[in-house]
């Protein structure tokens, strides 16, 4: 993808760096695969505020994505690359051989025209799903499921892709994004590529009405507030603030928050951190 620096023409133009969206290709989504999203405004059922910060911001409709790829072995043919106001990744619209139309998560290098098809005896090329068991080792695969038949769970945003490493009995072994080294069933589904947008880190709102047409709202700082509201509140000047808490006081750096005991701990082979776990 290619990125695009603003000429200082405003305040809010100087900092600037946005996306290109060379790869997009219409801006005009499938009318059959939309549905309408209501923003909550951080509201729960009872009309409440369960989520601060959260307000405003532009209507979008939700795209339907195929995360589990379950049409198998019929081609179908990329007819768009399209932006997608819910994810970070771009999304293609597929047109299969029989007529009907699907959203896929779009990999980098993806073109219009390209066809590609989902099933057990397919080619490991990009945009293609297969079960990783057939699958070479050292494939970067993407929308991986974690029980077969459930749907690509792991490695769906901008950027990202996963390793395959290995191939036990039952299990593939994956290099995820974070480092972590993970066992996942060998039979379930992933989508051979890298997902589109990879440069979606770097890019730069530049000015905060950015941020307020996505539903983000002005996120007061700990420290700026009173002891009653806050942990980190109080003191007189700047001598204020302690060990960087949440408002319930649960510590934000350092304190360790998996599960311990967890039942997916005897499929993490070694931690982000480099850690093995023990057996």
């Amino acid at each position: 993808m290619a990125l695009k620096k603003y000429k200082p023409i405003t305040a809010g133009t100087r900092w600037r760096i946005g996306n290109a969206y060379e790869e997009v290709t219409t801006n005009v989504p499938e009318k059959s695969l939309v549905e309408k999203v209501k923003s909550t405004g951080g509201r729960n059922v009872q009309g409440r505020r369960a989520m601060r910060y959260i307000g405003g911001g532009h209507k979008k409709m939700y795209r339907i994505i195929d995360f589990k790829r379950n049409k198998k072995d019929i081609a179908g043919t990329v007819v768009s690359i399209e932006y997608d106001p819910n994810r970070t990744a771009f999304i293609a619209l597929l047109n299969y051989a029989d007529g009907e139309k699907r959203y896929i998560l779009a990999p980098q290098g993806l073109q219009v025209g390209t066809t590609v098809i989902a099933g057990d005896a397919v080619a490991p090329e990009i945009g293609n799903a297969l079960q990783m068991k057939n699958m070479p080792l050292g494939t970067n695969v993407h929308n991986i499921e974690m029980q077969p038949g459930q749907g690509g769970k792991l490695v769906r945003s901008a950027g990202t892709s996963a390793q395959l490493t290995n191939k036990e009995e039952r299990y593939a072994i994956l290099k995820m994004p974070s480092g972590e080294l993970r066992k996942v069933l060998i039979n379930c589904y992933a989508t051979v590529g890298i997902v589109s947008n990879g440069d979606h880190n770097l890019e730069m709102a530049g000015k905060a009405g950015r941020n307020r047409w996505k539903g983000i709202r002005p996120r007061n700082r700990g420290v700026a507030m009173n002891p009653v509201d806050h942990p980190m509140g109080g003191g007189e000047g700047k001598a204020s603030g302690g060990h960087p808490r949440s408002r319930t006081g649960k510590y934000a750096k350092g304190e360790k928050t998996r599960t311990r005991g967890k039942g997916s701990d005897k499929l993490i082979i070694q931690r982000k951190n480099g850690k093995k776990l023990a057996k």
